[in-house]
């Protein structure tokens, strides 16, 4: 049997609503951030077919965050307000940042990188978008009714882009001249997204789990993150690089998808 889906307010204790909406303003400005950080690759993609492709992912991104704004809108959040007060093109020039925030918006931290170069821009997409598809499994089937019934959409449009990032990485293995570069983006892209998980055993996680808005430990949804990933690196002749926390370091926060 299945847990009891809120659908309203009026159903929401102080600590339901409040967690609610801390786990969807994650989700809404990533899924923003990550729109404006693609935008560069429209005009800078290798062919038309890449201009329109870039172009179809920063408007499902783009609208993504609009769809998860309107229920934030519902909750009583001030998204005009909000929207006016972050800067969501903000980047930071650092090869490496940890875990942590460099602003006060709630993207998770991997959206404050820059995306410079057309490997960069298929790694984010291998990585990223992989990572997001793992903890969308659990946002499809959250205690927030109103969430649930967007995610399905959003969840076959990250799988899309992920499918292009497959595509392209299979494509520059396979040529020498290619292969190193793209080794070099994923060795960038892998620890990034490894460090957006979570602490493991986190307490906001296991308060999560009890309101239902979350079904498993961010180290389970990291695990099968990477298990995928190397599992697709023996497909493609790459490398999986190696990655160990950083317990000082590491978030409370679980990821949330963009």
């Amino acid at each position: 049997m299945g847990m009891k889906k809120i659908a309203s307010v009026d159903e929401m204790t102080p600590e339901y609503k409040e967690n609610l909406v801390h786990l969807m303003m994650m989700q809404a400005d990533s899924e923003l951030a990550g729109a404006y950080g693609y935008v560069p690759w429209i005009a800078k993609a290798p062919s038309i077919q890449e201009t329109l492709t870039v172009s179809q992912i920063v408007k499902d991104e783009v609208r993504h965050a609009r769809v998860m704004y309107r229920l934030l809108e519902e909750l009583g959040v001030p998204v005009q307000e909000y929207f006016e007060a972050h800067d969501f093109n903000l980047r930071v020039d650092k090869e490496s940042i940890g875990t942590q925030r460099v602003a006060d918006d709630k993207r998770v931290n991997i959206f404050y990188y820059p995306i410079p170069t057309w490997y960069d821009f298929i790694m984010f997409n291998f990585c990223m978008d992989r990572g997001a598809g793992h903890q969308l499994e659990d946002a499809k089937d959250c205690s927030y009714k109103p969430w649930c019934d967007v995610m399905e959409g959003i969840f076959k449009e990250e799988a899309m882009h992920m499918a292009h990032g497959d595509f392209w990485v299979k494509k520059l293995a396979e040529d020498p001249k290619t292969k190193a570069p793209l080794q070099e983006a994923l060795d960038r892209w892998y620890p990034r997204t490894m460090n957006i998980f979570g602490r493991p055993n986190s307490p906001k996680n296991k308060v999560y789990r009890q309101l239902g808005l979350k079904r498993r430990d961010n180290d389970e949804v990291r695990q099968a993150f990477a298990n995928e990933v190397k599992a697709k690196c023996q497909e493609f002749g790459l490398r999986a690089p190696e990655w160990k926390p950083v317990e000082a370091q590491m978030s409370e926060e679980p990821f949330i998808p963009g």
